[in-house]
C-alpha cells in the first residue's frame, strides 16, 4: 500500500455536508487498516472522507459528476495519495478497480440517488423549486429530461411516471404534458412543475405536487435502476471473501432490487432428496440486516431527507460470482421514446 498521511488530517478537512446515515454506513463497512474499498458514489466526499479517517485506508471514488470530482481536488491533497477519484458510472466500479490494479477489494458503497449538492444547483434541473433548464443529467452525455418530455409518447410518458414515480396521476399528468408540448416546448423546471400542478393538488403537509413527477423523469434520463443492477453484480464480482457490500437507497424500488439480490445470492445451495438435480449456485452474500437499517429520529430532525433512507449490507462469501440477471420493471427505451407516438 502506498503510504498516506495521518487519518486525522483527512478527518480535519473541510467537511462539507454529512452524509444520510453516514456512522451507520462506516460501521456496517467494517474498516480494515490497510483495506481498499469504493465510494461507488462519491458526491461531496463525506463517505471516502469517513473511510480514510478510519484507518490507513485506500479509496476509490466514483462519480459521473464532473462538479463533484473537480470539487474535491483538497480533499485528494489531504488524502496523500490515498484517494483516487474517477469520472465514470458506478456500474463500471469492477472495471475501473482493476485499471488501479486491484482484483479485490475490501468494501462497496453505494449511496443511491441524486445528491443535496446537484439539488441545489439550479442549472442542472433536477429541481422543481428553482428555475432552471430541464435537464436533469448526472453526467455530461446523453438525453436530457426535456428530451424526454419533448419526444415521448403520452403513453410511454404515463409508463415512466407511474412506475419510477409511482404517481397515481401519471396519465392525465402525461396528457397535460402533450398537450402542453404543442403550444410551446417544455424546457424549464418551472414550466413543467405548473403543468403538473394543475393536475395533482397538493394537501397541506404533503410532498409538492411534481415530486413524483421528477423523480421518475431524473431516474429514467440516468437509468439509475440499470445503473443499480450493474452495479450490484459488479461489486459481487470485485469484493473478497469477507468484503463488505453496503448499499443507501431512497427509493422504494431501489431498495426493493437491493433486497431481492442480497435475497437471490443468500440462498443456500443444494437440492433436495426428491430432486438432487436441481441444484442452487452457494450463496455469495451473507446478509447483514435482516430489515434495512434507517436514521433515527435525530437525524430525521436534522435534515428531512433522511426520512425515506434505508441501508442494507452484506459480507461476500468466498464462493463465485452468480450470472443469474437482476429483475427490473419493464420500461420503454430510448429509442422507442425518440420514436414518440
Amino acid at each position: 500500500m502506498m503510504a498516506g498521511r495521518d487519518s486525522n488530517a483527512v478527518a480535519g478537512g473541510p467537511a462539507g455536508h454529512v452524509p444520510v446515515l453516514g456512522a451507520a454506513a462506516i460501521e456496517a463497512l467494517n474498516i480494515r487498516d490497510g483495506g481498499v474499498y469504493i465510494d461507488g458514489t462519491f458526491g461531496a466526499g463525506g463517505h471516502s472522507r469517513a473511510i480514510l479517517a478510519a484507518g490507513n485506508t485506500r479509496v476509490i471514488g466514483i462519480d459521473r459528476d464532473q462538479t463533484a470530482i473537480a470539487g474535491a481536488a483538497d480533499l485528494v491533497d489531504a488524502a496523500g495519495g490515498r484517494l483516487v477519484l474517477v469520472q465514470d458510472s458506478f456500474s463500471e466500479l469492477e472495471i475501473i478497480a482493476r485499471q488501479f490494479g486491484h482484483d479485490a477489494v475490501d468494501g462497496v458503497l453505494l449511496d443511491i440517488g441524486v445528491s443535496s449538492m446537484q439539488l441545489d444547483q439550479a442549472e442542472r434541473g433536477f429541481s422543481f423549486r428553482q428555475e432552471g433548464p430541464l435537464d436533469m443529467r448526472m453526467g455530461d452525455d446523453g438525453l436530457s429530461a426535456a428530451d424526454i418530455v419533448a419526444h415521448a409518447s403520452a403513453r410511454d410518458l404515463a409508463r415512466i411516471i407511474s412506475t419510477l414515480g409511482e404517481e397515481n396521476f401519471a396519465r392525465p399528468i402525461a396528457r397535460a404534458v402533450a398537450a402542453e408540448r404543442e403550444k410551446a416546448p417544455i424546457n424549464t423546471t418551472r414550466a413543467l412543475a405548473e403543468i403538473v400542478g394543475r393536475i395533482v393538488h397538493a394537501r397541506p403537509g404533503a410532498i409538492h405536487p411534481a415530486t413524483r413527477t421528477f423523480q421518475a423523469l431524473r431516474m429514467f434520463v440516468n437509468d439509475e435502476l440499470g445503473e443499480l443492477a450493474r452495479g450490484l453484480a459488479a461489486a459481487e464480482r470485485i469484493l473478497k471473501p469477507g468484503g463488505r457490500l453496503v448499499v443507501i437507497s431512497f427509493h422504494s424500488l431501489e431498495d426493493r432490487i437491493v433486497k431481492n439480490f442480497l435475497t437471490a445470492r443468500g440462498r443456500m445451495g443444494g437440492g433436495s432428496r426428491h430432486m438432487p438435480e436441481l441444484r442452487h449456485p452457494e450463496p455469495s452474500f451473507q446478509a447483514l440486516t435482516k430489515r434495512p437499517v434507517v436514521a433515527g429520529e435525530q437525524e430525521v430532525m436534522e435534515n428531512p431527507r433522511a426520512r425515506s433512507a434505508k441501508l442494507r449490507a452484506a459480507e461476500r462469501t468466498a464462493a463465485p460470482a452468480i450470472s443469474a440477471e437482476i429483475a427490473l420493471p419493464a420500461l420503454p427505451s430510448l429509442d422507442q421514446v425518440l420514436k414518440g407516438a
